[in-house]
């Protein structure tokens, strides 16, 4: 995680400029999470400076807001006017909860940045009740245009730690072969194809940690 942790440090005090871009989608996004945590105990990991927390703490009954890296934390805790919602530091592949804690847990745009990320799953259902709901909107790179492809190499080459390169469709596929039956997904037009993804746990299937 220490080449993650030190591209995002670098780069904490640009990210909500970097992300304007995408603001519309972003909209859309909080439009399809804020039903799915109202009144629910949630836990978000790789928070960045919590551009989703911020705008959905309202409906939900409580945030813990998590990210590897300290200077996106510090950033994402500046401005945070709600004692609903609590920031810190956390590796998502050794979570300090206990099972079963959350009614829903938030993982965006991460699972393709993060090397090994059917581990980072394995955590997520083991922190998350039976009944709970895992939300993952993710960038689908694989499913860009020629364009979109040369500015994700170019990203790369800049240090942007891109791990997974997944179309929407093999995406879907890889959460449902690491333990999770996708109830909803749609796929948003951002910088790059960025596809929601709103799960629950495969009944009968066993995860491995």
């Amino acid at each position: 995680m220490s080449e993650q942790k030190s591209f995002w440090d670098r780069n904490a005090g640009r990210y909500d400029r970097f992300m304007r871009k995408d603001r519309a989608a972003y909209e859309e996004m909080y439009t399809l999470i804020r039903p799915v945590v109202k009144a629910k105990t949630v836990l978000e990991l790789a928070t960045g400076t919590g551009l989703i927390a911020k705008h959905i703490v309202n409906a939900a009954a409580h945030i813990e807001a998590t990210d590897a890296s300290a200077e996106m934390i510090a950033e994402a805790k500046w401005d945070n006017g709600s004692a609903k919602l609590h920031f810190s530091v956390q590796d998502m592949f050794c979570l300090p909860y206990a099972d079963k804690s959350f009614d829903v847990v938030i993982v965006s745009n991460a699972l393709h940045i993060v090397p090994q990320p059917e581990k980072a799953l394995a955590e997520i259902h083991r922190v998350l009740k039976e009944d709970g709901v895992l939300i993952a909107p993710t960038f689908t790179h694989a499913g860009n245009s020629f364009s979109g492809k040369v500015k994700a190499f170019f990203m790369k080459l800049a240090g942007f730690p891109l791990h997974s390169r997944w179309t929407s469709e093999g995406y879907l596929r890889f959460l449902r072969q690491n333990g999770w039956s996708v109830r909803k997904s749609v796929v948003l037009k951002a910088s790059f194809l960025l596809t929601y993804a709103e799960c629950v746990k495969s009944e009968g299937q066993d995860v491995i940690f």
